[in-house]
């Protein structure tokens, strides 16, 4: 069990995407399939990490989920403004789940921690979730959040010994901060997306 690192991240995406499309392309598709079903997810990332959001979009659209992103929204102005905010705000109510793609940039990011809290009064604490990323060959900086907030993470095959006996199976999981008794519950992504 780790933080992904961003090579691990954009490893999974180079797994999953045509290579003959840019990252635009790839952004843009997503934006016309985001408006043939119903958004579930409202995901806050910092706006010039195109890589990492195509990453991690294309690993919720293979689990069968649709995504938003404001910036792909043709409802929203042009120039940033009150409108943008309220707009912002109405989309993170309106979506199921709201998952923070946990960057470095995005933990500095002012828009990105006002979406958090907005999410926190909204969806906490079954329907929110931080996607940590961290640079290669570093920590995590944004601990403290992972001390409030359920994560997103990948399970090795044996990393996790389960409570019940035997280990948890490879894949993605949603990880509750550590409670008082010192037990952290792990859901499966797929499942925690569909509840």
């Amino acid at each position: 069990m780790s933080i992904l690192s961003k090579s691990q991240l954009l490893e999974f995406r180079n797994t999953t995407r045509v290579f003959s499309k840019s990252i635009n392309e790839s952004l843009s598709e997503f934006r016309k399939e985001s408006q043939l079903g119903k958004t579930t997810i409202f995901l806050s990332h910092k706006h010039d990490e195109l890589a990492e959001l195509d990453s991690v979009i294309s690993l919720l659209k293979k689990i069968g989920v649709n995504v938003y992103v404001d910036w792909l929204d043709s409802g929203m102005p042009k120039n940033t403004s009150g409108v943008t905010a309220a707009r912002i705000k109405e989309k993170i109510v309106e979506n199921k789940k709201f998952i923070l793609l946990a960057t470095e940039g995005s933990i500095s990011s002012k828009w990105c921690n006002w979406e958090l809290g907005l999410g926190d009064v909204n969806k906490y604490d079954k329907d929110i979730a931080i996607f940590p990323i961290r640079n290669d060959y570093e920590n995590f900086s944004g601990s403290e959040y992972l001390q409030i907030y359920p994560r997103i993470e990948f399970v090795t095959k044996n990393s996790v010994l389960r409570k019940i006996g035997g280990y948890f199976d490879e894949g993605y999981y949603v990880i509750t901060p550590t409670n008082n008794e010192g037990v952290s519950y792990y859901t499966k992504l797929q499942e925690w997306l569909t509840k």
